[in-house]
């Protein structure tokens, strides 16, 4: 394990610092060890539509402008005080040349999470916005409960007004 965590650099990012922002070139992929992050963007109209949120012992990444090094079209922000692990490209190709083992452990990683990211596209153009709500709150009950509504209703894809409305139905 040493030998692994020494291609990674430790960092405290604290709650409201953004570790990304719009048009920036996303450098690092990380790893949440305490905290909790959203990764979101804001559309023409100022609206913030949150793809998902990071907490502890989860992946942090825009990995179109990590592996593309093109301008992102997200932000990062911490929720709280935070403590993450960071890898750059350099040092990521290095691990895998080191332990090849890893590049195997990160591919099957990204596997599982497009199986996520599959999966939540569906629920999202399948399932009602308070199912969506309830899979979300009863999945990630810890995450949930850092969050305010307003956060909640971005990722949903909802306003926060009704967002309201379907948690006094429930």
């Amino acid at each position: 394990m040493n030998h692994i965590s020494r291609f990674f650099k430790p960092q405290h990012i604290k709650k409201k610092e953004f570790l990304l922002t719009q048009g920036s070139i996303f450098k690092y992929e990380g790893f949440v060890l305490e905290g909790c992050f959203r990764v979101f963007t804001i559309d023409k109209k100022g609206n913030e539509n949150t793809l998902y949120f990071a907490a502890k012992d989860w992946w942090l990444m825009d990995i179109d402008s990590f592996m593309n090094q093109t301008p992102s079209h997200l932000n990062i922000q911490a929720l709280e005080d935070s403590e993450v692990l960071l890898i750059n490209r350099t040092e990521k190709l290095a691990l895998y040349e080191a332990l090849p083992i890893v590049e195997k452990l990160f591919r099957v990683m990204s596997q599982k999470a497009l199986v996520s990211w599959q999966r939540r596209l569906i629920r999202n153009q399948c399932e009602t916005a308070k199912s969506r709500y309830l899979h979300f709150s009863n999945t990630y009950p810890t995450i949930a409960s850092k969050l305010t509504d307003k956060q909640i209703a971005s990722y949903l894809g909802i306003t926060h007004e009704f967002l309201s409305k379907i948690k006094k139905q429930s």
